[in-house]
Order: C-alpha cells, then sequence, then structure tokens
C-alpha cells in the first residue's frame, strides 16, 4: 500500500500522472472528494469493484456513484434529455448524485445487486466541485467510482489514517491524503423523470 499527501490548493502534475497510472493498472486507490474522503477505481475497472466490497466487507452490494469529470461524459454513459442537462448544470459542479438511465455497457459490479440483465440499468452520477479529481478524471479518460471510506456500518473516516486497523481484509493500493475532510455524502436525486424528481437522500 503506497501513500502519498497532497495539497488540495496546490496540485502537482507529478502526483495526477502517478494516480492516473495506478488507476490504469486497474488499482484501488484511496482519495478525497469535495465531500468526504472515498474508496474508488475506474468506473470500467469491474475486479477493482469487487475488491472494493470486500475491503467494506459488504454483505449487501451495492451500487457504486461514479464521478465524472463534463456533461458530456455523462451523456457518453448516461440517456440525457434537453430537460435533465438543464437540471444538471444547475447543481453541477456540487454535492449532488443525480440517477439517469445508462445506456453504455458498463461492469456489472457498478451496479450492485440491482443489475439488470436486460439493460435497464440506473447509474448515479456526480460531477464534483474538486480540482483534483477533475483533473484525475481527464487524464484517466474515464470515470471513476465512488463509495466513503468506511467498512460497511462502520463510521466514515475523515482522514486516511490507520486504515490496517480498520481493513482487516483488504487493504487499497495507493493512498492520497489531503489531511481531514469534515464534509457529508452526497445528496441523491433521482431525475429520470423530470416531472416528478424524487430525493432518495
Amino acid at each position: 500500500m503506497k501513500e502519498i499527501k497532497i495539497d488540495l490548493k496546490k496540485i502537482n502534475k507529478n502526483e495526477i500522472v502517478l494516480i492516473a497510472d495506478y488507476l490504469n493498472k486497474g488499482k484501488v486507490f484511496v482519495y478525497p472528494t469535495d465531500t468526504i474522503y472515498g474508496i474508488g477505481c475506474l468506473a470500467l475497472n469491474g475486479p477493482g469493484m469487487k475488491k472494493i466490497n470486500r475491503m467494506k466487507e459488504r454483505k449487501n452490494v451495492r451500487a457504486f456513484i461514479v464521478l465524472v469529470n463534463s456533461i458530456n461524459m455523462v451523456k457518453k454513459y448516461c440517456r440525457v434529455s434537453q430537460k435533465q442537462e438543464k437540471i444538471l448544470k444547475t447543481i453541477w459542479p456540487g454535492p449532488v448524485t443525480v440517477i439517469l438511465e445508462c445506456k453504455k455497457d458498463l461492469p456489472r459490479e457498478i451496479f450492485g445487486e440491482k443489475y439488470d440483465k436486460a439493460g435497464k440499468n440506473t447509474l448515479g452520477v456526480r460531477l464534483p466541485k474538486n480540482d483534483f479529481l477533475i483533473k484525475i478524471i481527464k487524464k484517466t479518460g474515464a470515470p471513476i467510482v465512488s463509495t466513503s471510506l468506511n467498512v460497511q456500518g462502520g463510521k466514515i473516516l475523515d482522514r486516511p489514517v490507520g486504515l490496517e486497523k480498520i481493513f482487516k481484509k483488504v487493504l487499497p493500493d495507493l493512498v492520497v491524503d489531503a489531511g481531514e475532510l469534515k464534509g457529508e455524502a452526497s445528496r441523491i436525486i433521482d431525475i429520470r423523470d423530470c416531472e416528478n424528481i424524487k430525493i432518495i437522500r
């Protein structure tokens, strides 16, 4: 497990290259978002998501949230109407995850237990207000998955220290430490039906 410390106010190009290289090689990392610390990998990396589920000791395999660097990237993976795009432009970038209909094949692990063999899967997507993440996603050319830094049912960590004592079965390949984060998990809203927007969390 490699650990690096970063300053979110002074993003270093070499750090971006190193992190992107880990992700492109199929690795799992712990990283700061604009809300809380997350555990993630590339959204095209099914084995990486399986590793994250083992790391979190998940009994019920939940769907992953996906982080993107632009609305154009959302359109690549999800069906987005003009009305939905207008909504996205009013709430992003920021701590709001939206549920959309997925149109592109993604690893089944991303959908958790709600995987639909008929291809009618939904995807939780967010455009973070975080230059560090935007640069990582742009460098890899793919979205990354995000789930909170904790064992299922346990306290969410506000700093990635002492992970060996908490994640006893599996550890991440890379830990990106940006200091303490006191944010909260993102809100989740379902905008598949613009006339009947649902607040999930």
